[in-house]
């Protein structure tokens, strides 16, 4: 047997590849065990997880079994969590009014003040353990903590599997009013409708008291795993994307204008001025404080100078993007300001840094970077809001989540709009790699990563991202490592653009 034992918050990971490797030719489990499953730790055992499905072949199915697997580590947490906590206030966990009485205060007592549970945990040796299997017919995923299970606690899990069969889509789920006493409710339901998701039933999912151990199980048939064809909800956003009307004429004269070098400023200023909207965003933009004038300029060719062909030409794209899908879906005020707010930190993110070739593309590029959202909202309004909502109380992002409930990351359906749309390869790459920045190299690098990161302090700032979420490559490229380091660099820009709000 591999075993790895990891405590405290210093992670000891005794394995390599080839130990993986060893475990799955001779059909034993991979085991770790953890008294306080750290966001570190989680992060570890997702790189084992794909290490381990990599060597299977199976590795198409790593991000829905990564959920699982953390959705039950959690809750060998919780359960671990409940019985200290149940005796420190004289409950006696056995006694169901007791158990009802205790869990309305369990979950402000106990993870308003974390740190200090875990390191009860590590006291009482209260232990959540990961263990992967395979062998030629079956993948295996378990997951144990050391207290039993109590009858009633299994009959509501019990009920949230039975919950699970009304649900076709995961957004059916996030819809209903599910009870939220404890988190294993939706949990437990959006589990199953995972393994739904690969082709499975709730057949696939076990759990037992196994002596004064609890065990969670996932048992998967490794020829039946068959991942879902496209929900419906993915069909609607690829037909809405093919529909999409292409800018307007005078856009696309405008467009048609830049792109030639015998093109003076007199001729696309006489164009401009026939869209008053359009003329409003050309002196907005140019006396702003990414221009920094003494004097406001009033005059549309002299604006034109100043923010240049190029400039436009962003312009033009941030506008004709904004005007066509507001005329198609509706204002989306809140998804807008999160965007002014998230170009305004790029714009300002470049300059601190003094990323001249990007200056250009940064702003208009972090404007459309949720071009994406736009039509998952208009289709399912809440549902992005559910998805967030649910995914930081798990630590786990949201763009992962959305691939399982929508079918589509919402980076990739606004990438698809900017495609429709013909745009610049180096906005597409910002908008498509906007979350996964690591998937990006070469001379877009510091665009992408420079729209992770201003996006990426949005999101802490709307209660949507952990710092420890953040992407590690990103931190380091921006010499970031240091929590003190990210939130000096955020308080900056906040202040900025509140003080220009003022103004």
């Amino acid at each position: 047997m591999i075993y790895s034992e990891w405590i405290g918050r210093g992670i000891q990971v005794e394995f390599d590849i080839s130990q993986i490797k060893k475990a799955i030719e001779k059909s034993v489990p991979l085991k770790f065990s953890s008294y306080t499953l750290s966001h570190e730790t989680l992060e570890k055992l997702d790189k084992i997880l794909e290490f381990f499905l990599e060597e299977l072949g199976e590795e198409r199915i790593k991000n829905q079994l990564s959920y699982c697997m953390r959705e039950l580590a959690e809750n060998g947490r919780k359960a671990n969590l409940k019985r200290i906590y149940f005796i420190e206030k004289n409950f006696n966990i056995n006694n169901y009014n007791d158990y009802l009485t205790g869990m309305k205060t369990f979950k402000t007592d106990v993870y308003g003040n974390l740190p200090d549970y875990i390191e009860k945990l590590k006291e009482k040796k209260l232990y959540t353990k990961i263990s992967f299997l395979a062998n030629s017919s079956f993948l295996t995923l378990s997951v144990s903590n050391n207290v039993p299970i109590m009858g009633y606690e299994l009959k509501r899990i019990e009920e949230r599997i039975s919950h699970s069969r009304a649900f076709k889509t995961m957004e059916e789920a996030f819809s209903s009013v599910l009870d939220q006493t404890e988190g294993a409710g939706l949990g437990i339901v959006i589990l199953i409708l995972m393994l739904k998701k690969i082709g499975l039933s709730e057949d696939a999912f076990q759990i037992k008291k196994d002596g004064d151990e609890t065990e969670a199980k996932i048992i998967i048939p490794r020829s039946d795993v068959l991942l879902e064809n496209l929900d419906p909800l993915v069909k609607k956003i690829i037909a809405d994307i093919k529909v999409l009307p292409q800018f307007p004429e005078h856009i696309s004269s405008l467009q048609k204008l830049l792109a030639n070098p015998d093109t003076d400023f007199s001729q696309i200023a006489q164009v401009v001025k026939t869209d008053p909207a359009l003329t409003g965003d050309l002196l907005k933009l140019v006396n702003s404080a990414q221009y920094m004038l003494r004097n406001k300029i009033q005059d549309i060719e002299e604006a034109l100078k100043m923010v240049g062909f190029r400039g436009m030409r962003n312009l033009l794209y941030s506008y004709g993007s904004q005007k066509l899908l507001k005329d198609k879906y509706g204002e989306m005020k809140r998804l807008w300001e999160h965007s002014y707010r998230t170009a305004f930190y790029g714009y300002h993110i470049a300059k601190n840094y003094n990323f001249k070739k990007i200056h250009d593309d940064v702003y208009v590029s972090s404007l459309l970077h949720d071009l994406g959202q736009v039509i998952v909202e208009f289709l399912h309004p809440d549902l992005l809001e559910n998805i967030k909502t649910f995914t930081v109380d798990r630590g786990i992002t949201a763009e992962m989540f959305e691939k399982f409930t929508i079918g589509l990351h919402h980076a990739e359906i606004g990438a698809r709009i900017a495609e429709h749309w013909h745009f610049p390869d180096q906005l597409i790459a910002a908008i498509r790699f906007h979350h996964e920045p690591e998937k990006i190299t070469g001379e877009m690098k510091e665009l992408v990563y420079t729209v992770y990161l201003a996006n990426s302090l949005c999101n802490i700032e709307e209660g949507n991202l952990l710092f420890e979420q953040m992407n590690p490559l990103v931190l380091s490229f921006f010499n970031l490592k240091k929590r003190e380091s990210l939130e000096t660099l955020h308080n900056g820009l906040k202040q900025t653009f509140e003080s220009e709000l003022v103004e």
